[in-house]
């Protein structure tokens, strides 16, 4: 199991001190480093200013949307990013959420399963340097009657295949996701609920066409925070956890909010997002059940670390990304540092 590390979203002041904590992950010999995009800073923007400032560690986005770029768009950023970083960039995409894919970006979030797969057929012709055509529901090129032609990538990656990830949550999502992709960006990954909620559906994607979830990246980002009070330190977590299972989304459609029921959280899941929906931020994050932000999070001292992170091993992450909590950047750094002594310790180094 290799370490990755997340930066999460820029423009929030904190910009050199995540830019350092890119540089002390790649020092460290973490395995790759993501950035991703809502309705502020944008990956690749980011992704570039990491990789012209780091040496080994990956690169990689966690998500570009789907919505905010055509697939050859997305084709032209990813062969760009991968012959800047010398090989190193990793495609993670995802279909965002209705609020955002219709109120940022004015596209319709219909039928997203067969969106994404359509996106990644052309992203995948593009890269691959051949002919671009496709005839699909939701994008044709060229388009009929007019003075378009085929056309192919001028860009060569430095890779013949670059990695591609998908974000997926549901069931059906990460079905296709184990069918399509190379790896799968998930979060709130409890490895006592890896079957139920992750593997069970990326197994059958993978029977799909015939292989299995050998030399498939499970590439989990979980929330890190180091010290001896585990109840305190699960604390510092509520509101992230709140903000996602409670408001990410709609009452009829928060993919979140279902994660959480099918791990057992049924009558939590509901109190969270009924209070956060009603503006009640403080009264959703204290209806947070402690366990649901223990089994997602790495919390508590190196040795208990450690120990979770063995069971995130057992239950076939290959790639785990930390997002460390802390203020300042010295809290960051020594969280950084602990996860690989976490890792050494468990023997998965």
């Amino acid at each position: 199991m290799r370490l990755g590390i997340n930066l999460g979203y820029w423009g929030a002041g904190m910009d050199a001190d995540n830019l350092e904590v890119a540089r002390e992950a790649d020092r460290l010999g973490y395995a790759v480093c993501w950035a991703a995009e809502a309705y502020g800073s944008d990956a690749p923007t980011v992704l570039s200013w990491v990789a012209a400032q780091t040496e080994r560690i990956d690169i990689g986005s966690a998500i570009f949307q789907i919505p905010a770029r055509t697939p050859t768009m997305t084709a032209m950023t990813a062969a760009t990013l991968d012959s800047l970083s010398g090989g190193r960039f990793r495609l993670g995409l995802g279909v965002s959420g209705p609020q955002v894919s219709e109120g940022w970006y004015g596209v319709k979030f219909d039928k997203p399963l067969a969106r994404t797969r359509e996106y990644v057929d052309i992203v995948r012709k593009a890269m691959s340097r051949e002919r671009v055509t496709h005839d699909g529901d939701h994008w044709t090129l060229p388009l009929p009657g007019g003075p378009g032609k085929p056309i192919k990538l001028t860009v060569h990656p430095v890779r013949e295949r670059i990695p591609l990830y998908i974000a997926a949550i549901g069931p059906k999502n990460l079905e296709q996701t184990g069918e399509i992709a190379d790896g799968a960006l998930v979060v709130f990954f409890a490895p006592e609920h890896a079957e139920e909620t992750t593997l069970g559906a990326l197994r059958a994607g993978r029977a799909k066409v015939g292989k299995d979830l050998d030399g498939f990246d499970l590439a989990p980002t979980v929330p890190m925070a180091v010290g001896d009070d585990v109840g305190a330190l699960a604390d510092l977590f509520r509101p992230y956890t709140a903000l996602y299972v409670g408001g990410m989304g709609s009452a009829k459609q928060n993919f979140y909010n279902k994660l959480a029921q099918r791990m057992g959280y049924e009558k939590a899941a509901a109190e969270i997002q009924e209070k956060y929906l009603s503006g009640d931020k403080e009264g959703a994050a204290a209806a947070v059940p402690r366990e649901l932000i223990d089994s997602t999070a790495l919390l508590g001292p190196v040795e208990r670390i450690a120990d979770r992170m063995q069971a995130y091993a057992d239950a076939g992450v290959t790639t785990l990304s930390l997002a460390p909590a802390g203020f300042t950047l010295d809290e960051r750094i020594a969280s950084l540092r602990a996860g690989v002594t976490a890792l050494e310790r468990a023997g998965l180094a």
